[in-house]
This record gives structure tokens, C-alpha cells and sequence, in this order.
């Protein structure tokens, strides 16, 4: 994880914007990506970072996550890339184990949208 994006989840962690175990969870995370061989910097993971960051954050307390009415477009277009969905899936499980509460469908959808992305980035980020 590059300094910008580490920076980014101190700014989350200094600013109460989540709760210190969200922060830990998604660095972890990120960690095991750029483990897997994802370039993971905040040129490519920023929006997954902060996206799930704040998905995390909302349900610890307790506010509602709303569907979206582009669930079927997303859904669709996660369709080519059935191994984002198979990793978005897989991080939502261990948040639930780790965190307490499950992450909604559209919420695993886009973050399947940000892994895809992640993996599209990784695979034309030179050296890789």
C-alpha cells in the first residue's frame, strides 16, 4: 500500500469516521490484495478503500444501507467478472465474522465493481 493511500485511512481514523476495528479490517484487506498481486495504491484502490470504509462504518452504527436503483445495471455488468464477485462475496463474509453486521447485496455488488476495476488497473500498471 502506497503512502497516499495509507494516508487516507489514517484521515479516516483520526477523523472518527470509523471505527478504529473498520479501519484495521480494510487495511487488512487491502494488505492481502496487494499480497495477491493487485497494484494496490490510491490511484487504483482509493475508491475501494473509501467506499468500503464507510459501507463498514454505517452498519457498526447502525444506519441504514439503502438498495440502489442501478442494482440490476451493476449486476449485469458484474456478470464478466464473476471473480470480483467471488472476492466482493468473501470480504463481506469475514467483515460479518469480524465486524458483526452483513454487508447488502448492492453493497457487495459495487464493491465487486471496485475489485473488478482493481484487478482491470492491476493487470495494466506497469511491471505487473
Amino acid at each position: 500500500m502506497d503512502e497516499a493511500l495509507a494516508l487516507r485511512l489514517r484521515l479516516f481514523r483520526e477523523g472518527g469516521q470509523a471505527a478504529p476495528e473498520v479501519i484495521d479490517f480494510v487495511a487488512s484487506e487491502l494488505t492481502a490484495l496487494e499480497d495477491e498481486g493487485n497494484t494496490v495504491t490510491e490511484a487504483t484502490a482509493g475508491m475501494l478503500t473509501s467506499h468500503l470504509t464507510m459501507a463498514l462504518g454505517r452498519l457498526l452504527r447502525g444506519e441504514p444501507i439503502e438498495e440502489f436503483s442501478t442494482d440490476e445495471q451493476v449486476a449485469a455488468e458484474l456478470a464478466g467478472h464473476p471473480e470480483a464477485v467471488a472476492r466482493a462475496r468473501a470480504i463481506s463474509a469475514r467483515a460479518e465474522q469480524t465486524l458483526g453486521p452483513a454487508l447488502p447485496e448492492s453493497e457487495v455488488n459495487f464493491l465487486g465493481l471496485h475489485l473488478a476495476a482493481l484487478a482491470q488497473k492491476s493487470s495494466a500498471a506497469p511491471g505487473t
